[in-house]
């Protein structure tokens, strides 16, 4: 089963701000390795607290934080960013 990958304005913004090939790398993670699983859970984490309900990919020193939905089969990616500062 394919899960369809779609990104908010604010995750395409992240991406904007980050090098391009790191950029490319995160798409190409996201497209190839995620969409393409039974469950996207296999591969990533929960987040706890406030944020119970994303999940977060890693991609080298970056992190996609996601919004995983069943019932659409599909994976909205909510924000991209150095794992220093992505979480506040």
């Amino acid at each position: 089963m394919a899960w369809r990958i779609e990104y908010d304005p604010s995750a395409l913004g992240d991406l904007r701000h980050i090098d391009r090939r790191m950029a490319q790398r995160i798409v190409d993670y996201m497209d190839r390795r995620v969409a393409m699983m039974d469950n996207p859970r296999t591969l990533g984490k929960a987040l706890k607290g406030g944020f119970g309900d994303f999940w977060r990919y890693r991609v080298g020193d970056y992190r996609v934080i996601c919004s995983i939905e069943d019932k659409n089969v599909m994976v909205l990616v909510v924000r991209v960013g150095n794992r220093s500062d992505v979480y506040r």
